[in-house]
C-alpha cells in the first residue's frame, strides 16, 4: 500500500473527480444540448471536463509551492521534488486553460471548431476583445509563466513570488462564471476567488506529500505532515466560509436546496465535512502514532504507516469527489438568476456599481448597514486568533506580556474589519465623503491601534524557530523585517513621503478610478496600500517592533507636524476645490444632492478627522521621549552607585587642577 499510494493516489483522485463530474452534468442538465445553436456535445461536455483538469492543475501548483515555501527544506531532496510537481502541474494547467478556451469560444459562440484561418481569426479577436476570453488567456500565460519559473528559480525567497504568481492565474477564474452575474457581485466573486486559492493549496498540499513519499523517512514526513495540518485546518475554514458565502448568494433560501444546484451543494458541503472529519483524525492521532519510536521492522509502525496512507488515499478520492461536484456546479443553473436586473431598467447607480443604492446614510445607518468583505474579515480573524495563541504561548511558559499591546491589537483588526465591511464599506462607493472617513480610519487611526500591538516582536518571542533550513512564520517575518527593501520603505523619512505623497498620486491619478471601477483588485490594493503606509509612518514614530534606523524623539515630532500639515493642506485643497473628482461616478449616482458639496465634506474629513490621531501620535512620542530620558537618568545613577560617582569625581578634580594652575599663573 505504502509503495503504490504514489499512483494510487493520483490515480484515484483524476477517476473520481472525472466520475463525479459526468454524474454532476448528467444530474444538474449542465450539458444538456441547446434549445438554439446547440454547439455540440463536444463543448458541452468538453468545457466541464478541461475546467476540472484546471482546477486540478492549480491545485498541483499551488499546493507544491506553498509547501516548498512553508514547510520544505532546500536542503533536502524533497525541495527539488516540490519544484517538479509544481512546473508538472502548472504544465496541466497550461494545456487544460488552452483547452477550455477554445471550448468556451465554441460553446459561446457556436461557431464549429475548424483549423481554418477564418476559425482562427475569430478565437483570436474572442481572447483579445472579449472579457471572457481574456480571461482564460491570462491565466494560460500565467500557467506558462509559472511552469518555466518552477523549473528555472531554486532560491527560497524568490519563490514567494513565483507562488503569488501562481495564486495570481486563478483570478481571472474567479471574476467569470457564476460570480460575474450574481446579485452581490463582490461578494460573490471574493467569496470565490479565497474557495479557489485556499481549496488548491489543501488538496495540492496532499497531492504533493503523496508524490514526495521516497524523498520523505519517517520521522521527516511526520514533520513535513504537521506543518501541512496547519495550512490545512486554515484551509479547511477558510473554503467553509467562503463556499456557506458562495452558496447563500446563488441558492438564496433554505427551499432551493431541493433544486438540482441545490443538491449538488448539498453533496459537495457533504465531502467537505466528510475531508474535515479526515483532517482532524489525521492531526489527533495517525501523526501521534507514526510519530512515535518503534523498532525497525516493528509490525505497529508498518500497520499505522499502512492505515496512514490508507487515509490519505481515501481523503483523495472524497477531494476528488468534491472537485467533480465543483466542475458539474460551474455548468448548472443557479436559483438565484444571474440577470439581477430581471430584465427591467437598471438606475445609473446599479450600471456603475452593479448593486441598487442603499437607503440614504445616518450616523446610525454607518453602524448598522453591512456589506461582508470576506477577505478581510478572514484576515482580522486570523489576526486576532494568532495574535492570542501568541500571547497564551508567552504565559504558558512564564513570559509576560503587557495586557495594552493585545487589547490595542484587537481593537484595530476589529476597526479594520468595520471599516471594510461596516457602514463606511456601504457607502463609500456612492459618496465620496464616505469614501474619505474610510481611507482616514484605513492609513490613521487603525494603525494607531495596531503598532503598539508590537506583532513583530511577538511572532519573534512566541513563534519556535525552525532548525532545519525550512521558513516558517518567524523565519519569513524576520526576512522581510530585515530585507534592504524593508529597510528603505521603512526609514521614517521615506515612510513620511510614502504616506503623505501617496494621498496626492492616488487621488489626482488614474489610481482613483481603477479602485472604484475594479472593486474586487483595485479597491483591495487601495486597502492594502494606505493601511501599509499608514502602518510604516505610524512605525516610525511611536513603534516598538524593529526596524532599522529611528530618527531622535525631538525630529520625530518634527516630522509628525510637517507631515500633518501637508496632510491638512490636503484636506483644505479639496475643500477649496471647484471640480468635481470622477464626476461620472460620484455625480451620476441619482441621490438628488450636490455632489460637489459632498466632496467639499470629504475634504473636511481629511482635514478634520486626521487631527485625533495626530494629537494621539504627539502625545505617544512625548510620552516616550519622558520615559527615555527617565530611564537614561536611572540608568545613569546605577552607573554612579556602581562606581562610587568616580565620573564626577575625576570632573571635580579636574576643574580643581585647571583652578590651581590658573591661580600659579
Amino acid at each position: 500500500m505504502i509503495r503504490t499510494a504514489r499512483v494510487l493516489g493520483p490515480a484515484v483522485i483524476v477517476a473520481v473527480a472525472l466520475v463525479a463530474t459526468i454524474v454532476g452534468l448528467a444530474y444538474g442538465g449542465g450539458a444538456e444540448p441547446y434549445p438554439i445553436q446547440d454547439p455540440g456535445p463536444v463543448a458541452r461536455w468538453g468545457v466541464p471536463i478541461a475546467k476540472l483538469f484546471v482546477n486540478l492543475g492549480a491545485a498541483g501548483m499551488i499546493g507544491a509551492l506553498v509547501l516548498a515555501v512553508w514547510a520544505l527544506s532546500p536542503k533536502r531532496r524533497e525541495f527539488e521534488l516540490a519544484l517538479d510537481v509544481a512546473a508538472a502541474s502548472a504544465a496541466v494547467l497550461t494545456v487544460a486553460s488552452a483547452a477550455t478556451t477554445v471550448l468556451t469560444f465554441v460553446l459561446v459562440t457556436g461557431v464549429e471548431f475548424s483549423l481554418t484561418d477564418r476559425f482562427g481569426q475569430q478565437l483570436g479577436q474572442f481572447v483579445t476583445s472579449i472579457e471572457l476570453g481574456q480571461a482564460w488567456l491570462a491565466t494560460t500565460l500565467i500557467a506558462a509563466a509559472v511552469t518555466v519559473l518552477a523549473f528555472a528559480v531554486r532560491n527560497h525567497t524568490a519563490l514567494v513570488f513565483v507562488a503569488v504568481l501562481s495564486v495570481i492565474a486563478l483570478v481571472p477564474m474567479a471574476q467569470e462564471g457564476h460570480a460575474a452575474g450574481t446579485t452581490g457581485h463582490n461578494e460573490a466573486v471574493a467569496a470565490l476567488g479565497l474557495h479557489l486559492v485556499f481549496v488548491a493549496a489543501w488538496l495540492g498540499g496532499l497531492l504533493t506529500i503523496v508524490l514526495l513519499k521516497p524523498a520523505l523517512d519517517g520521522e521527516r514526513l511526520v514533520v513535513v505532515l504537521s506543518r501541512y495540518s496547519t495550512v490545512a485546518l486554515i484551509s479547511f475554514i477558510v473554503v467553509a466560509i467562503s463556499g456557506y458565502a458562495s452558496a447563500a448568494l446563488r441558492i438564496g433560501t433554505w427551499d432551493q436546496l431541493a433544486t438540482q444546484y441545490g443538491v449538488l451543494v448539498a453533496l459537495k458541503v457533504a465531502a467537505l465535512i466528510a475531508l474535515g472529519l479526515f483532517g482532524a483524525v489525521q492531526r489527533r492521532f495517525m501523526i501521534g502514532r507514526m510519530s512515535r519510536p518503534t523498532p525497525p521492522g516493528a509490525a505497529a509502525g508498518r500497520s499505522a504507516d499502512r492505515t496512514f496512507w490508507l487515509l490519505v488515499v481515501v481523503e483523495l478520492a472524497f477531494m476528488g469527489i468534491a472537485s467533480g461536484v465543483a466542475a458539474a456546479l460551474a455548468r448548472t443553473a443557479t436559483p438565484v438568476p444571474e440577470d439581477v436586473s430581471g430584465g427591467l431598467a437598471r438606475t445609473p447607480a446599479e450600471i456603475l456599481t452593479g448593486e441598487p443604492l442603499p437607503p440614504w446614510p445616518d450616523g446610525w445607518r454607518y453602524l448598522t448597514e453591512w456589506r461582508p468583505d470576506l477577505i478581510w474579515l478572514i484576515a482580522c480573524g486570523f489576526g486576532i486568533f494568532f495574535y492570542v495563541a501568541g500571547v497564551l504561548r508567552l504565559h504558558r511558559r512564564g513570559d509576560r506580556w503587557p495586557i495594552y499591546r493585545t487589547v490595542l491589537w484587537v481593537s484595530g483588526l476589529l476597526l479594520l474589519a468595520w471599516v471594510t465591511s461596516g457602514g463606511v464599506a456601504v457607502y463609500e462607493q456612492y459618496l465620496f465623503s464616505a469614501h474619505m472617513l474610510g481611507h482616514m480610519i484605513l492609513t490613521m487611526a487603525v494603525p494607531v491601534l495596531l503598532v503598539p500591538g508590537a506583532p513583530v516582536t511577538l511572532a519573534a518571542r512566541a513563534i519556535h524557530p525552525r532548525k532545519d533550513g525550512s521558513r516558517g512564520g518567524r523565519e519569513w517575518i524576520l526576512l522581510a523585517v530585515h530585507s534592504r527593501f524593508a529597510g528603505v520603505i521603512a526609514n521614517p523619512i521615506v515612510a513620511a513621503v510614502l504616506f503623505a505623497g501617496s494621498l496626492w498620486a492616488f487621488y489626482y491619478s488614474p489610481l482613483f478610478r481603477w479602485s472604484m471601477e475594479d472593486h474586487v483588485i483595485g479597491h483591495q490594493w487601495m486597502v492594502v496600500h494606505f493601511l501599509i503606509t499608514g502602518y510604516l509612518f505610524v512605525q516610525s514614530l511611536i513603534g516598538i517592533d524593529p526596524v532599522p534606523y529611528r530618527l531622535p524623539y525631538p525630529f520625530r515630532l518634527l516630522l509628525l507636524l510637517g507631515t500633518m500639515a501637508f496632510h491638512a493642506f490636503f484636506g483644505l485643497a479639496i475643500m477649496m476645490g471647484t471640480g468635481l473628482m470622477l464626476a461620472d461616478w460620484y455625480g451620476a449616482m441619482g441621490w438628488g444632492t450636490d455632489a460637489l458639496v459632498d466632496q467639499q465634506v470629504g475634504g473636511g474629513v481629511a482635514w478634520s478627522i486626521g487631527e485625533i490621531p495626530t494629537v494621539a501620535l504627539a502625545i505617544t512620542v512625548a510620552v516616550q521621549w519622558s520615559r527615555s530620558d527617565a530611564k537614561e537618568t536611572k540608568r545613569r545613577d546605577r552607573h554612579a552607585d556602581r562606581t562610587g560617582e568616580a565620573e564626577l569625581e575625576a570632573y571635580n578634580a579636574r576643574l580643581a587642577a585647571l583652578a590651581e594652575r590658573d591661580g600659579v599663573h
